[in-house]
């Protein structure tokens, strides 16, 4: 999974789009050390018109920088990405308001390039393993904390894909005692998502994040909500290392202290690796590519698209 040094000019140029929940990217390049443009819009209520400017941007990196080879679409979700599905390359159920049912990939086919689709959060875990914190591991655990909490998977060396993308940042946590606060999720009150989110600290702190003092009583809510997530990715798939990104550990890095210490107490000696033990603080840790790895991830799907048809003809990853 670790890069191979190849000359910038041997390798084929990339766009990627980024949509986050709270601004897009929009990038030219061949990866971390090669980004021609990188330019960035607010997520907009209104996803016409967000797209359109988009499509604005890399028009203009294309004009400037030259035709690209494949594009990639790394997008917050749910997303369907089924290749068989007649809503292929659309956001689905996403909570996010005015977003719903909107088709991405479909609107990008005039390009007549390979386009490659997946999470945001997928795309982070794909450039983490290509470019950052997680080269050469086979399995590892991606997780953002911003305006969502979302989770990228990879075992054996793929992304884990069922019938839909991981949606961990949704699963159901005991509540710390005497904690009744609803949660922000319009889906499920208080999932993790729900109790953890930028949205979710603001709604409770009256602030952002990183307004938000280190002291205050809402980190302790954050910080159990989110040890339980790791609980439940160590039990569940065991992955090598857990990177954990997004705008709110961006904010606050102190929270991986709290989080790693947590994390071993909720185990509670079941689980016997010495990555739980002395090695915690490389087991549990901040991205590589730190505030870049989901843009780049964009790229990362382009570059695996090239070689990845769809059964119509387009492509995706």
């Amino acid at each position: 999974m670790a890069s191979v040094d190849v000359p910038f000019e041997s390798r084929p140029l990339l766009g990627g789009l980024e949509l986050g929940g709270t601004k897009c990217s929009c990038l030219i390049g061949t990866g971390p050390d090669d980004v021609r443009m990188h330019a960035t819009i607010p997520t907009g209520a209104d996803p016409a018109a967000t797209v359109a400017r988009l499509e604005a941007e890399l028009n203009r990196g294309i004009e400037a920088h030259g035709s690209i080879r494949a594009l990639g679409v790394a997008s917050f979700g749910p997303i369907d990405r089924c290749p068989t599905s007649p809503r292929y390359g659309w956001i689905t159920s996403t909570p996010k308001p005015g977003w719903r049912d909107t088709p991405l990939v479909p609107r990008l086919a005039h390009l007549s390039i390979p386009v490659g689709f997946d999470t945001d959060v997928n795309g982070a875990a794909l450039a983490e393993g290509r470019w950052g914190a997680a080269q050469a591991l086979e399995d590892f655990a991606y997780v953002t904390v911003g305006t969502g909490v979302g989770v990228g998977l990879f075992a054996h060396g793929a992304l884990i894909h069922g019938f839909l993308h991981p949606e961990l940042g949704h699963i159901r946590v005991a509540r710390r005692a005497g904690d009744t606060w609803p949660g922000v999720c319009s889906f499920h009150g208080d999932c993790v998502e729900g109790l953890a989110s930028g949205p979710a600290i603001a709604a409770r702190a009256g602030a952002p994040a990183h307004l938000v003092a280190p002291t205050d009583a809402v980190w302790h809510t954050v910080v159990h909500a989110l040890a339980q997530l790791l609980h439940t990715l160590v039990l569940a798939t065991a992955p090598r290392r857990i990177i954990m990104g997004g705008g709110v550990i961006e904010a606050r890095p102190e929270l991986l202290v709290r989080l790693r210490r947590e994390l071993v107490s909720s185990l509670n000696g079941y689980v016997l690796n010495e990555a739980l033990d002395v090695g915690i603080n490389d087991y549990v840790t901040s991205p590589g590519l730190g505030s870049r790895a989901g843009a780049l991830g964009a790229l990362a799907l382009a570059a695996d698209a090239i070689d990845s048809p769809r059964p119509d003809g387009l492509f995706a990853r």
